[in-house]
């Protein structure tokens, strides 16, 4: 188990809008740019193996970031013949992060505060108020009516953590409302975060068109 003093003071930062990593769940992804390549190379010869996820802010090319991320350990990894790699991110933390530094690299990099987050390094959360049959009965509706798929079995047997923040990575929302499940300061906070996106997008979003 990773400990606040095996935290760096620095991350590689791989910005990548709508992409939410959060502690103890896993991000798969595909990395084919150079840059990324170069930092994943980077990264390997670290004992941490970390970066940090982070959004862009929307806006014009050499984007603001976040100023919340969510540090991932490399867990998995394969490379394909043309030289593109597959990998998994273990989430370990959230950050904050405090200022972007410069260097001899071709990708970002930023120096990060830890210090808000303590509870990340901890055991799986609890949702002592979380009603199970009503929380899967929206669910239900809401992807039959995005015309979404999945493991009803595994949903239903999943522990509440892994259920609400598998979910929150999953499910097709926009960029902000990524980030604002990213930033919910507990399980709580996050599910019924979650459920209001849910119930928003079943009430037709801004587009007023009811889905269900």
């Amino acid at each position: 188990m990773i400990k606040a003093a095996d935290l760096p003071e620095t991350l590689p930062l791989f910005p990548l809008p709508g992409a939410l990593l959060l502690p103890r769940a896993r991000l798969p992804l595909h990395v084919y740019e150079p840059r990324y390549l170069q930092m994943l190379d980077d990264m390997m010869k670290t004992p941490q193996r970390m970066v940090g996820i982070i959004q862009p802010r929307e806006g014009p090319a050499g984007e603001r970031l976040h100023s919340i991320g969510c540090a991932g350990r490399l867990t998995g990894f394969s490379e394909t013949e043309d030289g593109r790699y597959m990998i998994t991110l273990s989430g370990i933390s959230r950050f904050r992060l405090t200022e972007e530094t410069q260097g001899f690299h071709p990708y970002r990099k930023g120096r990060v505060d830890w210090s808000s987050f303590t509870r990340d390094l901890g055991g799986a959360e609890g949702d002592p108020a979380f009603d199970r049959k009503a929380f899967m009965a929206t669910l239900s509706r809401y992807f039959e009516a995005m015309e979404l798929s999945t493991d009803w079995g595994s949903l239903k047997d999943a522990e509440e953590e892994l259920l609400i923040n598998s979910l929150s990575m999953l499910c097709p929302f926009p960029p902000e409302d990524k980030q604002a499940l990213l930033e919910a300061p507990s399980l709580v906070t996050r599910r019924e975060t979650l459920v209001t996106l849910i119930e928003f997008a079943l009430r037709g979003g801004l587009n007023g068109d009811t889905l269900q």
